[in-house]
């Protein structure tokens, strides 16, 4: 019984139609390298990629104002912008420069980008009380009493 199992276990295999033992085996060997480049790229490259532009874009839009913490772990607001480096006000005297890639994080926007998200919330609901005044017949004065 033990021979029998063990010859059929090292019979060489035989494609369909008669075709030559290695033929198939050779796409079948190249399934696993391919699984694996492809589980590189999802888990490891394509979120690398997402972060890495994410960063740049932070970078870029970094202006005076923001507070920002350096890859130093040095809190501080940003006093001046330059085109490879910032000035950063750490405390009333004094003032550092870094390179912009030393920033790892924006803490809080400066307070104008604030103020201007501010305004356009105000005038969104006043252009959809108007809106919302013209269905239903009535001014824009009277919706909003």
């Amino acid at each position: 019984m033990n021979s029998f199992v063990f010859s059929l276990l090292m019979a060489a295999p035989q494609g369909a139609g008669g075709e030559a033992p290695g033929a198939g085996s050779f796409v079948t060997s190249l399934l696993p390298f391919v699984a694996i480049i492809a589980i590189f790229y999802f888990l490891i490259i394509r979120p690398q990629n997402k972060k890495q532009k994410e960063t740049q874009r932070m970078l870029s839009a970094v202006k005076k104002g923001d507070r920002i913490v350096t890859i130093g772990g040095i809190h501080g607001t940003i006093q001046s912008v330059k085109d490879q480096s910032v000035i950063v006000r750490v405390d009333d005297n004094v003032k550092l420069e870094f390179n912009r890639s030393a920033i790892s994080s924006v803490e809080s926007v400066a307070k104008e980008e604030k103020t201007e998200k501010i305004e356009e919330k105000k005038e969104n609901k006043k252009a959809d009380a108007a809106e919302a005044a013209e269905e239903g017949g009535e001014t824009a004065e009277d919706a909003k009493n």
